[in-house]
């Protein structure tokens, strides 16, 4: 999923602020700390056209025609910036202007050097999105919290739910007794079997409907408080809505669970609900750039990591807004 059109900080440069279009850079900076316009940047006037300087008698050597001399030491061979026309080419640190001579490196920058992230169009990768400048909560967290999450409401089915699957069970076992002894012995006749009551499906359903019922209780309510269950709180993250870094709301809450729980109800389809549930849960490995689940993207939520208030820095005394990279 591409980050949103807006003004965002850009990671070249912290003090300024660009637009992003969706799948690029856009206009020129403006300052960090001043009020960024409605909408896109106005459209910059075209380049006046460059004449050709004019040739000179006293070129350096292995230099192209027309390229005039910069002041410092001669460049060295294979160094020299020359591009189309003979006009040198600007560009950011580590830029390798088109048509330059092959394995020509900026002075003063050590050969393949790459910067380590920047806007499209950089040698090296794009910054990793900070939600409301929070780092992003790694795969493994929150299998972890889910887990703890899973482990918790199953205790809860054990008080709950333990009388109605034990009568399932006691309802199930003269059929599976006589099967298996029938198994032992080679017999593969059905005739004589034990019935199954119809009480043993309804037992299932009840079963079924208790399990999700309890897991809505645990989670949507703490979820809509801080965007945290007892897991989240445990492994410090937390689930926070995109457009502002705020409590997710009962409504949210609930859209974002329904996605993952309510497939509890299909559990007796033939593993429908399980299937269903599998693909949701591992569904963040494969979103760039801010690893959302399915729930995530149906309740427009992001996954962030808790900051540690006893280990966190100072204050900045020109701290950044929220949304400070796209």
């Amino acid at each position: 999923m591409s980050v949103q059109p807006g003004w965002y900080v850009d990671p070249a440069d912290t003090e300024t602020r660009r637009y992003w279009d969706g799948e690029g850079w856009l206009g020129a900076p403006i300052p960090v700390d001043a009020t960024p316009p409605d909408g896109p940047p106005p459209a910059e006037p075209p380049p006046a056209p460059v004449t050709p300087a004019a040739p000179t008698t006293d070129q350096p050597v292995g230099t192209a025609p027309g390229w005039p001399p910069h002041s410092g030491p001669a460049p060295q061979p294979g160094h020299g910036p020359a591009g189309a026309g003979g006009a040198p080419q600007t560009g950011p640190p580590g830029w390798t202007p088109q048509g330059g001579p092959p394995g020509w490196t900026p002075q003063g920058v050590p050969p393949g050097w790459a910067p380590q992230g920047g806007p499209p169009g950089w040698l090296g990768r794009p910054p990793e999105p900070r939600p409301h400048g929070l780092r992003l909560a790694g795969y493994g967290r929150r299998l972890v919290a889910r887990l703890i999450d899973f482990g918790l409401v199953f205790a809860l089915n054990v008080l709950v739910n333990g009388w109605f699957v034990w009568r399932w069970l006691d309802e199930l076992m003269p059929y599976w007794r006589e099967a298996f002894r029938r198994g032992l012995e080679g017999n593969t006749s059905t005739e004589g079997m034990p019935p199954i009551s119809e009480q043993t499906g309804l037992l299932q359903v009840v079963i079924v409907v208790i399990a999700t019922a309890l897991w809505l209780a645990y989670e949507v309510p703490a979820m809509a408080a801080n965007g945290q269950t007892i897991g989240k709180r445990l492994m410090r993250i937390k689930a926070v809505p995109i457009a502002a870094d705020q409590p997710l709301g009962f409504g949210r809450a609930l859209t974002r669970w329904t996605t993952l729980g309510l497939p509890t109800l299909l559990w007796y389809c033939a593993g429908l609900g399980l299937l269903l549930q599998l693909v949701d849960s591992l569904s963040p490995l494969f979103d760039h750039p801010l690893r959302r689940a399915l729930h995530d993207k149906r309740a427009q939520t992001v996954v962030v990591e808790v900051p540690d208030t006893a280990a966190s820095p100072a204050p900045d005394d020109h701290p950044q807004p929220s949304g400070d990279t796209p």
